[in-house]
């Protein structure tokens, strides 16, 4: 009895998920927990593995496609997979009435027409065909490329073992009927075209999220920039230490979040919520690090930021970038942030406006160091300089708060000892 591929729970809020890769087609053999494909949703990937080994029978719902949590996308008939390779030369063979070297043995009695018709039939096919390629072709098969006329040659084989089966010559002769498409060059000489890709979950839920946050909030954008030399000349004396220590980079992000959660103690607005008609007041500060990942921009979060050394907190990011790559972030690493930092200055962002992250207050965005001229004691200087901006919530954060606490990350960013001293 064929077993039900169904869409996993990948988490309570999760009710739509789009098929991504199927990593098997129809026909192919699996083992037990064979990942058979990808799944993306609008904050994570997972993956459905085979529940047992068998044949994936049927596909019902393509890659592209959307589903609904427990639908069903295909079959699986139970069953040990076919062994191929020389250890198993008999179990790959094809059967003995498929030999295309002697004549099948003639039948005892006389028999019926119809019979007789399929076995002349056959005969003609075993002629048509080379030795090697008959012994991959089922008799099904025989008959349906006798009857479209087709060499065994020409049809890509997928059954087990290399066959040549029916639904192959089918699919073949489908394709062939189906008119092909007048090239786009013919009508626009500069071979302009468009390409349609259905919107993955993720990027849905980053397009709602985000319109939803311009449209329920009073976001404002305050600005101001910071002198980059303290922290820098502190990594370059430190960063081989660290490193062998740790074994981790002493990166910007660790003194940017210290620097936050110092700022974030000292203006608990920021860090707050609206939630009804009350405003929430958190006492615990989990920031969410912007990192890019294979299917787009994710927001994981660092939990109790202010209980970590600055080594936990590189060890927390650096995991998450490479997790990220790989689309390995789990659901709960995602929910549940306090404040974001985004950080566009890794790509050579000058200067954003970053958008807030509901139902948080704040997001601060981290630009690209540059050498400025500025003036230091009454004298030009050449200093690396990061413009930094923190967009925020106007209901429940007001200007004076906002701009205080940019300029507390200033300051502490500036003389990294007060981050250590809490001062």
């Amino acid at each position: 009895m064929a077993v039900e591929l169904k869409v996993p729970s990948a988490g309570e809020s999760i009710t739509e998920v789009q098929i991504g890769e199927w990593l098997k087609k129809e026909g192919d053999t699996v083992r037990r927990d064979e990942i058979l494909v990808v799944i993306e949703t609008d904050k994570v990937t997972v993956e459905l593995p085979a529940p047992e080994s068998g044949t994936l029978t049927k596909i019902l719902v393509g890659a592209g496609k959307d589903a609904a949590v427990g639908d069903v996308i295909g079959y699986l008939e139970p069953g040990a997979p076919a062994e191929t390779g020389p250890s198993a030369p008999q179990k790959s063979a094809a059967p003995p009435a498929a030999a295309p070297v002697a004549p099948p043995p003639p039948a005892p009695a006389p028999a019926p027409v119809a019979a007789q018709a399929s076995e002349e039939e056959e005969r003609d096919v075993r002629k048509s065909l080379p030795p090697e390629a008959f012994a991959r072709v089922m008799p099904a098969a025989q008959r349906a490329l006798a009857d479209a006329g087709l060499e065994a040659a020409s049809v890509t084989p997928t059954g087990p073992g290399g066959r040549l089966l029916k639904e192959d010559v089918q699919r073949h002769v489908e394709r062939a009927a189906k008119p092909a498409p007048a090239p786009a060059a013919q009508i626009i000489p500069d071979e302009r075209g468009e390409e349609i890709v259905p919107m993955s979950p993720m990027r849905r839920k980053i397009a709602e999220r985000l319109v939803e946050s311009q449209q329920t909030m009073a976001l404002l954008t305050t600005f101001n920039e910071v002198d980059m030399s303290a922290v820098m000349n502190l990594r370059k004396q430190y960063q081989d230490q660290f490193v062998k220590k740790y074994g981790v980079k002493l990166g910007f992000m660790s003194f940017f979040v210290k620097a936050a959660v110092e700022s974030l103690k000292q203006f608990p607005a920021v860090n707050a919520e609206i939630r009804d008609r009350s405003i929430v007041y958190k006492n615990y500060y989990d920031i969410g690090v912007a990192v890019g990942g294979g299917k787009g921009l994710v927001v994981p979060v660092i939990r109790n930021a202010d209980r970590l050394s600055f080594a936990e907190i590189e060890q927390t990011i650096s995991e998450y970038g490479a997790r990220a790559q790989k689309n390995q972030i789990k659901l709960e690493e995602l929910q549940g942030g306090t404040f974001t930092i985004s950080n566009g200055g890794v790509y050579g962002s000058m200067l954003s406006t970053p958008i807030v992250n509901p139902p948080q207050s704040g997001v601060l965005g981290m630009h690209n160091i540059v050498e400025r001229p500025v003036a230091v004691d009454g004298k030009v200087e050449i200093r690396p300089i990061m413009y930094i901006a923190l967009t925020y919530d106007h209901r429940i954060v007001d200007g004076r708060e906002a701009v205080s606490f940019l300029k507390r990350i200033k300051d502490s960013i500036e003389a990294p000892a007060r981050i250590l001293l809490e001062v």
